[in-house]
């Protein structure tokens, strides 16, 4: 049912099959009234939309229980899903039919997607009362999908529908993971995780970013999961990057009923606007000015059109991100656009571990390193890690220098200069000596990105695959430090020569508290670490 063709990140981009064609993720689907469409449904294929989605109970209530297939409604023969009414329980409280019927029915309809009918938790809701809804959203979810195995249609064939199984719990993140653990093991192969659409309003990111991963660390990262209410570009990036595959939403639609004029950070009303800032086919056919004196129901049409392509020109930017190895970049250079979002870049530092499952272990390109927020991108973790627990050493002193320009880190002329002294003495010594020096000295240098990075793996991925910036304040980077600390203790070292400047020399005096055991010395430049290793006074071995 779901193939993994690229990933970053927990971010995929992957084919979805259903019984209507193959669709691409990640993918947005507008979501589309069974009546009356303010965007055409052709308008639609031609901005590149391959899966719509419609609500099955207003399609109920349209046309009875005797409705055609969904797809002969719409005039669409591509992938629909159907979304049971859940959103109108939430707005309104109830509706007046059951799970069972609306199970029933999105089946004979012919959905590609279907969802039970669930019982939203929304935001705010007290612990009690979001208990009582995860529980009536998981008994009408068992209901259904029994329903369907006894019938015979079993979903992830390509023949039959697709059941997605409704996550609810809110901000409640045990709740989260309680419905996602009791959904997968009903046997559910594909989520959705309900009630964001008011966290997003509030601009809740980060809340909605922890409910992604509260799920996500249930359900495999094999199986993909949609996103109720994800309509604007801010959020599709991070979702993405946490492992959502699908969106839906009718912002697209609303935000032009009320005049707002979707851009890739934000929304603007059409009377603030003296340009158009879009290239799109709709704001590069017209002016502001025409824009503005269209009829109401000409100007809703143009700006909704504009708001689909802008959502889908940002669903396109976030696989390009994938196809290239860059979507952290691209979520960071995002979540600039708005505090609330910067704020949820937490999320990304909480799951370092978990976003390293996806994230491919060498990349054809550098990595564009230039906020202090790049030091948990899971390559760097990996590769910190690596270095602590692979790196063997049974030297007993360390030299420690200053990250170089140069890469690898062998190249570069202060590591010459260092071995160049040290080549320099043991041609002038005796034997007993150059084995001591030989054997005694490891040399490494400290990154505040990558944290320790011994001679030895200078040259792997990514240590010399790197781009960041040449000022720092070293306070901000405690991956590093940690590093250091672990290095030296885990090789046991017994001496420690540290370059430093005066922009790291507080920082780095902070490792004599930390390993008051070894000999730590500090130096402001390498000439002084030759003075000192040609001192001898560094040449035990363990």
């Amino acid at each position: 049912m779901f193939e993994i063709r690229y990933s970053d990140l927990a971010g995929r981009i992957g084919r979805l099959r259903t019984k209507h064609g193959t669709v691409e993720t990640p993918a947005f689907l507008p979501v589309v009234h069974p009546v009356r469409q303010e965007v055409s449904i052709d308008e639609l294929r031609k901005v590149g939309f391959d899966m719509l989605i419609t609500n099955a109970y207003i399609t109920l209530k349209e046309y009875g229980e005797d409705a055609r297939d969904v797809h002969d409604i719409l005039n669409f023969q591509k992938p629909i899903m159907t979304d049971s009414g859940g959103y109108q329980v939430l707005v309104y409280g109830s509706v007046d039919v059951d799970h069972k019927t609306m199970a029933r029915f999105q089946a004979k309809i012919g959905s590609d997607v279907a969802v039970p009918l669930d019982k939203p938790t929304g935001f705010g809701l007290p612990r009690s009362k979001a208990e009582q809804y995860v529980e009536l959203t998981l008994k009408a979810a068992e209901d259904t999908i029994r329903m369907s195995k006894e019938e015979g249609r079993d979903e992830g064939d390509g023949t039959s529908t697709i059941w997605a199984a409704p996550v609810q719990g809110g901000e409640h993140l045990d709740l989260v993971e309680y419905s996602s653990r009791r959904l997968l093991e009903m046997g559910y192969e594909f989520f959705a995780l309900g009630s964001p659409t008011e966290l997003m309003e509030a601009y809740e990111f980060y809340t909605l970013a922890r409910m992604i991963l509260a799920s996500r660390r249930v359900i495999p990262l094999s199986k993909p999961m949609h996103l109720f209410g994800a309509g604007h570009p801010l959020t599709i990036p991070l979702a993405v990057a946490l492992g959502c595959d699908t969106f839906d939403s009718a912002s697209y639609i609303l935000y032009a009923k009320d005049g707002r004029y979707i851009l890739p950070n934000g929304t603007i009303s059409i009377d603030e606007l003296e340009y158009l800032p879009c290239v799109c086919p709709v704001c590069s056919s017209i002016s502001v000015r025409e824009l503005k004196e269209m009829s109401k129901e000409e100007r809703i049409a143009k700006i909704a059109l504009h708001n689909l392509y802008t959502i889908k020109r940002e669903v396109d930017c976030v696989k390009q991100a994938i196809v290239e190895g860059r979507l952290w970049e691209y979520v960071v250079q995002r979540s600039l656009s708005h505090p609330k979002l910067a704020e949820a870049n937490q999320a990304l530092i909480e799951s370092a571990e978990y976003l390293e499952q996806c994230t491919p272990i060498f990349k054809d390109r550098a990595l564009f390193l230039s906020l202090p927020i790049d030091q948990y991108r899971p390559e760097l973790t990996r590769f910190r890690r690596l270095v602590c627990s692979n790196i063997k050493s049974d030297k007993s002193t360390l030299v420690l220098l200053m990250e170089p320009e140069e890469r690898p880190f062998y190249t570069s002329n202060k590591y010459r200069m260092i071995h160049d002294a040290i080549n320099a003495i043991q041609e002038g010594s005796s034997n007993y000596i150059n084995s001591k020096i030989e054997d005694g000295i490891q040399i490494a240098y400290y990154s505040p990105f990558l944290g320790v990075v011994p001679e030895e793996v200078s040259d792997v991925y990514p240590a010399s695959h790197i781009v960041s910036v040449r000022s720092v304040e070293y306070d901000d980077y405690p991956t590093m430090f940690d590093s250091i600390i672990h290095f030296i203790r885990s090789k046991g070292f017994k001496n420690v020569l540290v370059e430093v400047d005066g922009s790291s020399m507080q920082v780095m005096e902070g490792i004599k508290d930390k390993l008051q055991d070894v000999k730590i010395e500090y130096c402001l430049n390498v000439e002084d670490i030759i003075t000192v290793i040609k001192s001898r006074r560094y040449y035990d071995c363990k």
